[in-house]
Parts: C-alpha cells; structure tokens; sequence
C-alpha cells in the first residue's frame, strides 16, 4: 500500500490588518483584554476592493504550494478545499480553483467540518492516495470568517479572521509521511458553535469595504472551551497511541490556532512543553480551516520542521467535530 506525503505547502492571507487597538473603536474591548484572554494582536481581514475572496487566497495557497512541490497543476488528481466560508452557494470553491489553476485532471469538491476542516481534507485525500485511487492531491483550508462576523459582538469579532493555507500530498514507497489520520463529530452539540441570519447593521466606517452575508457566528464560548480542550486531548491520544507513540515521540504540535488558553491547556494536558507548541494565533488570529495548513506553511519556510520530525496535527470546531494527524516530515 502507497503511503502519503505532503512535498509542498503554501498560504495567503489578506493585506488588511486589523489590529487591537483598531477594534477598540469598533466595539467595547481593548487591546490588553483580547491580549490576556485570546493571545490575539492583529488578524487579516478581507477587502471587496482586493482580489480576497476565498476562492482566491485558496488559490494563491495552492500556487505557492505547488511552485514548492515542483509539480504543474495538471498532476493533480483531487482537490480538496475545507471552507464554511465559500463564495456561493453552488458551485464549491473547490472547482473555482481547480479554474484558476487550470488542474484540468483532477477531481474537485469541498468539505465543511468547521475548524477541523483541513484535517478532514487531509484524511480523505491520504485515504484516497492509499487506496491507489489517487496519486497527488492539494488539500486547502481557506477561510473568510470576516464574512459572518458580528462586528457588534465583542465575544467573537475580536477572534475571527481570513486566509488560506494549502499542502501538496503525494503518494511514495517511502515509509513515513502520514502516519494516521483521526476524524470524530458529534452533533449534539452543533448549537454551541453556528451561524444564523443576522439582524443587519450599520458596519463602522474602518469595516465598510468588508463583504459581508446575512450570516452571522453565534458562540457558546465558556461550554466550548471546556469541550474543545478535552475533545482535542482525546484525539491527539488517540493519534500517539495508534502510532505507539508517547509525548517525547512528539517534535513539534501544531494545534487549531483558536484562544492561546486552549493551546496552553492542550499542552499542559497532554503533557508536550509549550515549547514544542507552534503558535501564530498572535499574527493571524482564528482563521478556522486554515490556522494548521498556514501555521505548517509559516514553520516549514521558517526552516523550523526539520525532515523525520513528528508533528502532531490536532483541531476542534464546530459540528462539533475534532481531528488529529501525525505527520513524520519529508521535505
């Protein structure tokens, strides 16, 4: 059976940034409170006079993913774009970029998992790359959370934030790569983290250029919370122990860049040093798909993933879903 590893990675973010200090004239908040309960400083957020939509930052992920790869669009088999965010209502976003790239010989479609989403992606396309009945992916988390925003609402604007990330797989003889993949939902709890029409509002004048929907994110945060930390340490365990692998095995995690006290309580709870946590939540905040793909890109260009490493990929986000991934790195 082929295994499965990521030869390339690729991200894009919006050139706006949002700061702190810019939402402390938008709702009632300061920069110090976003600080101490999110680790939030600034996020990117989408502009209808750029070029930003989610289409497009997925596409531009997914050219800096390829050009690393060193592969043509044309080799691609499947893509795969996890967004909740996508442009329209029919067709996926995941055809739009197939256009764009002109992948003419690939499969394309999107999957919506919330935050898990790119892990989801992940899952299927290594799946199907060991099945044989695929050989090289572009799996894609590409978000515009600025979209569904309540800009009046100071418990989740201050989170929500834009951008894509991307990871070229491809099938080896080679052991290691993707080691395993982990997906579970539960849908008892979808109305702790969801979208609902919303009353429409004035936007401020720094948010006029936004594309805005009539949905709007609603949150349970303090219930979520408590399930995000115990959902994510459940299936990051799970992960080591298919791979029979213990927290020392582990190089480097790269959590669902959400609220810095869920990473941190992650860590403690799984007991990995806050050393070995990759965290960007300060730059880009909670970008939902894309915080792991644009955080492994962010690293990996860093030179901060040295080849064998184990990473252990872990997300939470609404459905509820959770998923992890451990990942030997190959490039």
């Amino acid at each position: 059976m082929p295994q499965t590893r990521i030869i390339g990675t690729g991200s894009s973010v919006p050139r706006r940034i949002l700061t702190n200090k810019d939402l402390e004239s938008i709702v009632n908040t300061s920069d110090e409170w976003i600080i101490r309960r999110t680790g939030i400083k600034e996020r990117h957020i989408s502009s209808k006079r750029e070029k930003e939509n989610t289409a497009d930052l997925a596409t531009q992920a997914s050219l800096n993913a390829l050009d690393m790869a060193g592969i043509s669009s044309k080799d691609l088999d499947m893509i795969v774009v996890a967004t909740v965010t996508t442009d329209r209502r029919i067709n996926s976003t995941a055809c739009m970029v197939q256009k764009e790239l002109n992948a003419a010989n690939a499969a394309a479609f999107d999957v919506s998992a919330g935050c898990s989403g790119f892990l989801y992606a992940l899952s299927i396309a290594d799946n199907a790359i060991r099945c044989g009945t695929c050989k090289t992916a572009l799996v894609i988390g590409a978000e515009r959370l600025s979209s569904i925003t309540n800009w009046q609402d100071r418990g989740t604007c201050v989170l929500l934030a834009d951008g894509a990330g991307a990871a070229v797989l491809t099938a080896t003889a080679e052991q290691g790569g993707i080691l395993s993949t982990h997906i579970r939902s539960d849908g008892n709890f979808w109305d702790l983290l969801y979208s609902s029409n919303g009353k429409s509002t004035t936007l401020h004048p720094m948010l006029q250029d936004i594309d805005t929907t009539s949905s709007q994110l609603i949150m349970d945060g303090n219930r979520l919370f408590k399930k995000a930390v115990g959902y994510m340490a459940l299936i990051a365990r799970e992960a080591m122990k298919h791979n029979s692998f213990s927290s020392s095995d582990i190089g480097l995690v790269f959590p669902h860049q959400a609220n810095i006290r869920i990473i941190q309580a992650l860590a403690k709870n799984l007991r990995i040093p806050m050393e070995k946590v990759y965290i960007n939540i300060h730059k880009y905040g909670n970008t939902s798909s894309a915080t792991i793909p644009i955080a492994l890109d962010e690293a990996n260009r860093e030179g901060l993933i040295e080849r064998d490493l184990n990473l252990l990929l872990v997300s939470f986000g609404a459905g509820l879903t959770w998923a992890s991934a451990i990942v030997k790195w190959s490039i």
